[in-house]
């Protein structure tokens, strides 16, 4: 059996009303009497009526639904920034649709045609991996469509971003590494191209410069997909296992490299501070139950998807056109456990 949604037309049938003396006192107008209106409310409640949001779109040229475009709803991160969306969207009444790319360009291209055509009022996008043609975005945009980048940003793109001080949370998780008295420190990172990997590279870089530890190239590994595949960090720790000189210690640049080195450590009988010490990017809730406790940075997801969140929807709202544009930086947070204890 097809559902079928309530309508106006079905109340005013049932009580022998018109569909406008049944509208207008869903309205509270003053023309219908209050009799009318308690018959017309309690009536719509006992058959759960909602308005329809489409209709309600048609009036307003809006249709208080904005979309979401992230990488993988299931990361940590992805799934707090995402509740941080929703707080200001139900509070301000707007609606929520969510889509993930797996980090693949084609299904972001894809995501972005689909919410487009779907006609929410604007979109919050995280870039994937794979991007780095930003047309089907920037195009949307160009034509009025309202979007904010969050995290993974577009650096051309004239819009809000927000982000966190990617560069100073690599840079205060390296030198916590150095002053644990590891020096052989490598990197796992996501594709070069992406703004938080350029950003999270330039930092773990200044704080081996400014502490006088010579950069090898040979430590410095690139992960195409981020870690979402568990074989490209397994094949890039391989690599460095496989040097003369390995590693003491890792910087994993992104949540799903750290969890991944975690999973490769264990399953290679890697004992970690012990053989090889980390911190990471991750914002998962274990972290401190894990063994051994995993020392991290921890960004402020929440909070950054609802900062982005209320520069889109005010964007929607906004009577004239916005040209005066917010860069939002927010501090990380470094927490230290186990996993990077001081080197014997």
């Amino acid at each position: 059996m097809k559902f079928e949604a309530v309508t106006i037309k079905d109340i005013a049938k049932a009580l022998g009303l018109s569909t406008s003396t049944v509208s207008r006192a869903l309205r509270d107008s003053y023309e219908i009497s209050e009799e009318t209106k308690q018959l017309v409310l309690k009536y719509a409640k006992e058959l759960n009526y909602r308005p329809n949001p489409s209709a309600l779109g048609l009036k307003e040229k809006r249709t208080r639904s904005i979309g979401i475009i992230i990488s993988e709803i299931a990361n940590s991160f992805f799934s707090q920034a995402i509740n941080g969306i929703e707080s200001v969207a139900n509070q301000r009444g707007y609606n929520v649709i969510i889509t993930q790319t797996l980090e693949s360009y084609e299904r972001e291209v894809a995501n972005m045609q689909f919410l487009s055509s779907r006609s929410v009022d604007g979109c919050l996008i995280s870039v994937s991996t794979e991007t780095s043609d930003f047309f089907h975005i920037s195009d949307l945009y160009k034509k009025g469509f309202p979007i904010v980048c969050f995290d993974r940003v577009i650096d051309s793109l004239d819009t809000h971003k927000v982000i966190i001080d990617n560069f100073m949370g690599a840079y205060d998780a390296t030198t916590h590494l150095i002053k644990s008295g590891y020096k052989k420190i490598a990197i796992l990172s996501s594709i070069e191209y992406l703004s938080i990997s350029k950003e999270r590279l330039n930092g773990f870089k200044k704080a081996l410069a400014d502490h006088n530890i010579p950069l090898h190239e040979d430590y410095l590994k690139h992960c195409a997909h981020g870690g979402l595949l568990y074989q490209e960090v397994e094949k890039a720790m391989d690599e460095l296992m496989k040097l003369k000189v390995k590693p003491d210690a890792v910087f994993t640049s992104g949540d799903k490299l750290t969890t991944h080195f975690m999973r490769y450590c264990k399953k290679k009988k890697i004992a970690i501070p012990e053989k090889i010490a980390v911190i990471g990017f991750s914002n998962l809730d274990i972290t401190e139950l894990l063994s051994p406790s995993l020392s991290v940075v921890k960004q402020p997801a929440f909070e950054m998807g609802r900062v982005a969140t209320d520069l889109l929807i005010n964007m929607i709202e906004s009577k004239r056109s916005v040209t005066d544009f917010e860069h939002i930086v927010l501090p990380p947070e470094i927490i230290v456990r186990d996993s990077s204890l001081k080197k014997k």
